[in-house]
Formats: C-alpha cells, sequence, structure tokens
C-alpha cells in the first residue's frame, strides 16, 4: 500500500514547497528511487523545471519535463499521470492525482498559505486506510 508523508514547513509561501520539492527529489534520486513532481499543468512544471537548474545550489538534479522525455532521467517533472509510476510521487498539484495508489510513496509538502488543503488531503488518505507519516521541518534548508 502506497505510504504518504506530510512535511510540515514553517515557511509561509508556495516557492518554499518547491525548494524542499527539490531537495526532496535529489534525496530520493540519490538513493536509487524514481521521482515524479507532480504540478497542475504545464507552466507550473516549467517554473519548476527552471528551479531544478538552480536549487539546491552546487548540485544538479538531472531530470526531464513530461513533454521532453529522453527515458535517461529519474526525475519527471510532469502534470499528467506517468506511463510507469513508481518510486516516489512528490505532489505540488492543487488536488491529489487519481493515480497516486500507483506509487510506493507520495510526499505532500505543507506550507501555511496551504495549511488548510492540506488537512483535507490528509483526511482523504486517513479515510481510504493510507499510512500517514507527519514530518515538521524547522531549518530544513540550512542542513
Amino acid at each position: 500500500m502506497t505510504r504518504v508523508d506530510f512535511y510540515v514547513l514553517q515557511d509561509v509561501d508556495q516557492t518554499a514547497a518547491h525548494r524542499f520539492a527539490c531537495r526532496l527529489a535529489l534525496k530520493a534520486m540519490t538513493a536509487g528511487s524514481a521521482v515524479h513532481l507532480h504540478t497542475d499543468d504545464a507552466a507550473a512544471a516549467n517554473e519548476l523545471d527552471d528551479l531544478l537548474w538552480q536549487y539546491p545550489e552546487q548540485r544538479f538534479i538531472p531530470h526531464d519535463r513530461e513533454d521532453t522525455l529522453t527515458g535517461a532521467a529519474r526525475v519527471i517533472v510532469g502534470w499528467s499521470p506517468p506511463p510507469a509510476p513508481d518510486g516516489l510521487l512528490i505532489n505540488l498539484a492543487s488536488t491529489v492525482p487519481t493515480f497516486f495508489g500507483r506509487f510506493e510513496r507520495v510526499a505532500e509538502i505543507v506550507v501555511q498559505a496551504r495549511a488548510a488543503d492540506m488537512r483535507s488531503r490528509y483526511r482523504f488518505y486517513r479515510d481510504r486506510g493510507y499510512p500517514l507519516f507527519d514530518h515538521r521541518l524547522d531549518d530544513w534548508e540550512a542542513a
């Protein structure tokens, strides 16, 4: 069954969630896991794609966008269901994707601007019996 992790940041805005998603993707990729960074649309994917080239500093996260797949990268940025999901789904979209259960793990990143939305997502997963884990992170960018 899919494991769902909620990463609760003390940060206020969605840009912090995107930076944290880059760090989480790097960690998962380094551990050998495939990663799908899920966004609402192509415009949001483009913003995340740009960030992945710059953040974290001094690191490179090889990745593809779903509209330019090379098949070589373990990290994919997309807004549609991936062809062969496995590994980690980092959900940055405004809703829970219908295909989340096809992944081993789902990461939901909570920032203050989206706290109410995340409470409803927590209930969504809980009511369906998915194992939930909560990670409260204060100074995550210093690490």
